[in-house]
């Protein structure tokens, strides 16, 4: 049996935060990728992999296409969850709760950041609809660059997202299976810290 692990913060963003700087020194690629799950609002769930990000601020932010899968679910039912997993370190972290836009400006800061080609990408992409064919996009992606030479616009369906956590579970992994699990659920103002059966 392995040695048992505790939590002594009582603020699980701080605790987050330290737990996804430690990734950032054991993970290969991207410690902040992170399963984001939506779902209809009938309850049909899907799920894919985004990158997590920090904006003003606030944790759990993540960029796509309004008018992608996701985008059309998180407009219709506005609740998501994420589910970080870091296999160097055995940990992994849950998040459930409302999502909101963020603000354009935030959404353009970013965009502007990306390199030119990943901006160009996502201004050509028609994200989760048939693509007929490679060529296809490839020639998309030419003509816009063409069409473009200087500052690439960000397009209006291209927007972000914040999770507001409502819930926020770490899990130490253990061989044995049994991890050593603690819930934070947000309470008002105040989060409620209680250990979970494996």
């Amino acid at each position: 049996m392995t040695g048992s692990h505790n939590i002594d913060s009582e603020i699980p963003i701080e605790m987050f935060d330290s737990w996804l700087k430690q990734a950032q020194e054991s993970e290969p690629n991207d410690p902040n990728a992170t399963a984001l799950a939506t779902s209809t609002p009938d309850g049909v769930p899907s799920v894919r992999m985004v990158l997590a990000k920090q904006v003003g601020g606030r944790p759990f932010c993540f960029f796509t296409n309004a008018e992608s899968r996701k985008g059309l679910e998180l407009a219709s039912n506005p609740r998501a969850a994420l589910c970080f997993h870091w296999k160097s370190l055995r940990r992994q972290v849950r998040v459930e709760g409302k999502v909101s836009a963020l603000e354009a400006s935030d959404v353009d800061e970013y965009f502007h950041s990306r390199s030119r080609a990943s901006q160009i990408g996502e201004a050509v992409s028609h994200q989760s609809r048939i693509l007929k064919t490679r060529e296809e996009l490839e020639a998309r992606v030419r003509e816009f660059g063409e069409q473009h030479p200087g500052e690439i616009p960000r397009p209006g369906f291209w927007c972000g997202f914040h999770l507001q956590a409502e819930r926020i579970e770490f899990c130490w992994m253990a061989k044995n299976r049994l991890h050593d699990r603690f819930l934070f659920t947000k309470e008002e103002t105040r989060w409620q810290k209680a250990r979970l059966y494996p």
